[in-house]
């Protein structure tokens, strides 16, 4: 079983990967359509468009 560290890391590897890094104590919003998410750092972002 992979860890989420491992796994993460093969993902952001991959063709159709895109990553965004998130400081620790940086906050950040995400609005999509109608809907907006906001979440403090540290974190990654990954967008799939494979």
């Amino acid at each position: 079983m992979l860890s989420t560290k491992d796994l993460t890391n093969e993902l952001k590897a991959r063709e159709g990967i895109t990553h965004i890094e998130i400081e620790p104590y940086e906050k950040i919003s995400i609005t999509t359509g109608h809907e907006t998410k906001e979440f403090t750092g540290p974190a990654i972002i990954l967008i799939n468009q494979d």
